[in-house]
C-alpha cells in the first residue's frame, strides 16, 4: 500500500461520468458505498436442481425446475419450498446481449465482473462449461472477471449459460452457520437452513483499469482516510481525484487530487473536511442516530492525460466511537445504547430479505419502537440494510455467524470469513462495534482450555488490527477474554430481581468477579475488570402470542395477555434504567422467529400491541 500526499484542487466534475448520488440511492444497488452508473440485476427466475450431483450439469441441465433467486430453496419465496437437507444444489440461467448492455458493457468499459452477494456455503461457477472460479464462505461477497469466458463466441447476440453449484453440508459444524439448524427440523434457538444463493447476483462492466475497492476510515472529528484498491491493467501516470460534498446543504467540502505510484495497487488518501466557519460548525456534519448526516463523495481515476478512466460514487459519515471510564462514546460524548436483537429472518424467505423495501422497513421499525441500535445476530446482513441504517440512523453491532466446533478447520474458516466481513462493512458509519463470537459457540470449553482462549483473543485482536477504530467484543454474553465492552446475557424475568443484579458498583464487582447469570464466568483466561463499559446485551425474550397459538412457541418467560406483556417489559426496562453502571442494553428480540415467539413484533412485522405502548416501555417516556 502507498500513502499519497494529496493536494487540494478546485472542484471539477464536468468531465466525470454521470453517477447516482450515493447518499440518496433507492436501496437497490447491491454495493451501496461504491456505485457505478450501470449494472445488470441477475436476480429472478433461474433453473434449479437438487436431486443429484452430475458433473455434466456444468454446461446446463435438463429436467430443471424454476427457482426465484436470491431466495433459498428451503423457503416459500423461492418457489421450491423444500426445507429438508440440501447438501448440493445447482443453478443455471442465460446471459444475453441485453444483460451485458444493462451492465454498461462497451468500449469505455470492456471488462465484465460477475458479482455474488452471498452463496452458502461453497460455490463453483461455470460459463458455457468453462470453469470460472470457486468461493468458500456463506455470508461474504465474491466476484469473477468473466470477460474472456463471454468472448469465446464472436457473435454479439450469442446466448451464454451461467451455472452455479453450491455445496452446503448441513452436518458440518466447522462451517460458520449462525442460527441455521443442523437437525432436519428447527429446535430450541435454531432455525431453518439457508442453502445456496441468498443475496443478489449481478453483472457490472468496468474499464481495463478500474476502482476495485473503497474503504473510509474516520481519523478524527474532521478527517477521513480513503483506501482505494485499483484493479486491472494500469497504463501508468494515473491520478486519483476525490470530491466530497454535503448534499443536504449543497456545500462543497473537499477536493483532493493525488498521483498514484506505478508499483502499488492500493493507496491511502487523507481527506480533510474543512468548513468556512469556526470549529463549532463541525458538529453539524457529525453522524449520529438522531442526525444521520452522510457526506457524498465521487472518486475518479484519471489517466496520465487527465481524462477520466473510471468513476464511482460513495458516501461516508463523520463520527468516532470509543469507550472510556465505563462509558460508550459517540463523537466523544457518552451515548446510551438502546438496542434490539435482530435475527434478520422472514417467514417466507428466511435470511434473505423478501424485498429491498423490507430492509428499509426493518430499520424504520427499529426506530419506531424506540431503539437507537440493532445487534444483527449471527448473520452478516445484506449491505443494503446497512445503507438504510446509515441513512435513517441506527447504530449496528456487526456480528459473525458462529461455527459449533473447535478445530483447526473451524478456526481457519471463521477467521477467513470474518476478515472478509470486516473488510466489506468497515466503511459504514452505523457499525460501531464488532462481535466475532457469541456465547462461547465453537469454544464451549473456553473457561478452562488455553487453546480456545487463545483463539478468542486472536479473533478480537485480528479484528482490532483490521479496524482499530471500533470496540471489539471477544465473546458476547459471558467468558470474555479481551473485550472492550463487557457484555452479559441475562433472562431473569422479574424486574426487581434484575434491578438488584445491576444496581450499583458493588453489584458490578460481584457480577464481574464471579459466576454470571447463565452459570458462566464473565471474565476468563486472566481477563481483568479494567473499568470497561458493561452492557446487558440479551434480556427479556417474553413470550406472547396474540393471534394463532404455535404449540411449539416459547420464550424465556411468558405473559398472559397484552397488558401483562407490556408490564413485564416495562419492569425489565425500569430495572435497567435504575442501574448506576449499565452503559447499554439489547432486548431479545425484534420479531417472532419460527418457534421463538418472544419478539416485540409478530413474524410478519406487525406489532403485538399498539407500537406506542412498546415504545413507552422501551424508552420510559
Amino acid at each position: 500500500m502507498s500513502t499519497l500526499d494529496g493536494t487540494v484542487a478546485a472542484p471539477d466534475t464536468a468531465s466525470a461520468p454521470a453517477l447516482p448520488l450515493a447518499s440518496r440511492q433507492d436501496g437497490s444497488y447491491p454495493r451501496p458505498q461504491m456505485l457505478r452508473a450501470s449494472w445488470a440485476d441477475l436476480d429472478g427466475t433461474w433453473s434449479f436442481r437438487n436431486d443429484g450431483d452430475d458433473t455434466a450439469w456444468r454446461t446446463g441441465f435438463p429436467d430443471a425446475r424454476d427457482i426465484v433467486v436470491p431466495f433459498p430453496p428451503e423457503s416459500v419465496a423461492s418457489g421450491i419450498d423444500e426445507p429438508g437437507f440440501h447438501p448440493v444444489v445447482w443453478y443455471s440461467r442465460t446471459l444475453t446481449r441485453a444483460d451485458l448492455e444493462a451492465a454498461g458493457h462497451g468500449t469505455a468499459a470492456p471488462r465484465l465482473a460477475l458479482h455474488f452477494g452471498a452463496v452458502d456455503y461453497r460455490a463453483s461457477v461455470w460459463i458455457d462449461g468453462q470453469f470460472i472460479g470457486q468461493h468458500e464462505g456463506g455470508h461474504t461477497p465474491f466476484s469473477f472477471d468473466v470477460t474472456d469466458a463471454l468472448a469465446t463466441d464472436p457473435d454479439p447476440d450469442a446466448v451464454h449459460t451461467l451455472v452455479v453449484r453450491a455445496e452446503d453440508d448441513p452436518h458440518d459444524l466447522t462451517q460458520p452457520r449462525g442460527k441455521q439448524d443442523w437437525h432436519e427440523d428447527p429446535h430450541a434457538i435454531w432455525y431453518r437452513r439457508t442453502t445456496g444463493i441468498w443475496q443478489t447476483v449481478w453483472l457490472e462492466a468496468v474499464p481495463t483499469a478500474s476502482i476495485g475497492y473503497l474503504r473510509w476510515t474516520n481519523i478524527d472529528h474532521a478527517t477521513v482516510r480513503l483506501t482505494v484498491r485499483i484493479a486491472g491493467q494500469r497504463s501508468g501516470g494515473e491520478r486519483l481525484r476525490v470530491d466530497a460534498r454535503w448534499d443536504e446543504r449543497d456545500e462543497h467540502l473537499a477536493t483532493i487530487e493525488s498521483t498514484l505510484g506505478d508499483t502499488a495497487d492500493e493507496f491511502d488518501v487523507l481527506v480533510p473536511i474543512a468548513r468556512q466557519s469556526n470549529g463549532q460548525a463541525e458538529d453539524e456534519l457529525h453522524w449520529t442516530p438522531d442526525a444521520p448526516r452522510l457526506i457524498d463523495a465521487s472518486i475518479t481515476l484519471l489517466g496520465a492525460d487527465g481524462a477520466p478512466v473510471d468513476a464511482v460514487s460513495s458516501y461516508f459519515g463523520l463520527r468516532t466511537v470509543g469507550v472510556d471510564g465505563g462509558t460508550f462514546l459517540l463523537n466523544g460524548r457518552s451515548h446510551d445504547v438502546r438496542s434490539v436483537l435482530n435475527q434478520g429472518y422472514w417467514p417466507d424467505s428466511h435470511i434473505a430479505a423478501p424485498s429491498r423495501e423490507a430492509l428499509r422497513r426493518e430499520v424504520e421499525l427499529i426506530k419506531e419502537l424506540g431503539f437507537n441500535a440493532a445487534r444483527n445476530h449471527q448473520k452478516i446482513e445484506d449491505p443494503r440494510f446497512l445503507y438504510w441504517a446509515d441513512r435513517l440512523g441506527i447504530l449496528v453491532w456487526g456480528e459473525a455467524p458462529g461455527a459449533y466446533a473447535f478445530s483447526p478447520r473451524a478456526v481457519q474458516r471463521l477467521m477467513r470469513e470474518w476478515m472478509d466481513a470486516v473488510e466489506r462493512d468497515a466503511s459504514h458509519p452505523s457499525i460501531v462495534t464488532w462481535v466475532p463470537a457469541n456465547e462461547s459457540w465453537g469454544v464451549q470449553h473456553i473457561a478452562t482450555d488455553p487453546a480456545q482462549q487463545a483463539y478468542a483473543r486472536s479473533l478480537a485482536d485480528v479484528t482490532r488490527a483490521l479496524d482499530p477504530t471500533r470496540p471489539v467484543i471477544s465473546n458476547d454474553g459471558w467468558e470474555h477474554t479481551n473485550s472492550d465492552i463487557v457484555t452479559i446475557h441475562d433472562y431473569e424475568g422479574d424486574g426487581p430481581r434484575l434491578a438488584a443484579t445491576y444496581a450499583d458498583d458493588t453489584a458490578r464487582a460481584v457480577l464481574l468477579g464471579g459466576i454470571g447469570p447463565a452459570d458462566r464466568r464473565i471474565l476468563v483466561g486472566g481477563a481483568l475488570d479494567e473499568g470497561q463499559p458493561v452492557m446487558l446485551t440479551e434480556f427479556g425474550g417474553v413470550n406472547y402470542q396474540p393471534g394463532v397459538q404455535r404449540e411449539d412457541g416459547w420464550g424465556y418467560t411468558s405473559a398472559s395477555d397484552g397488558d401483562d406483556w407490556v408490564a413485564r417489559i416495562t419492569a425489565l426496562y425500569d430495572a435497567i434504567r435504575a442501574s448506576s453502571f449499565l452503559a447499554g442494553s439489547c432486548y431479545t428480540q425484534l420479531t417472532d422467529t419460527m418457534q421463538e415467539t418472544n419478539g416485540l413484533l409478530n413474524a410478519d412485522r406487525s406489532p403485538k400491541v399498539p407500537i406506542e405502548q412498546i415504545r413507552r416501555a422501551v424508552t420510559g417516556r
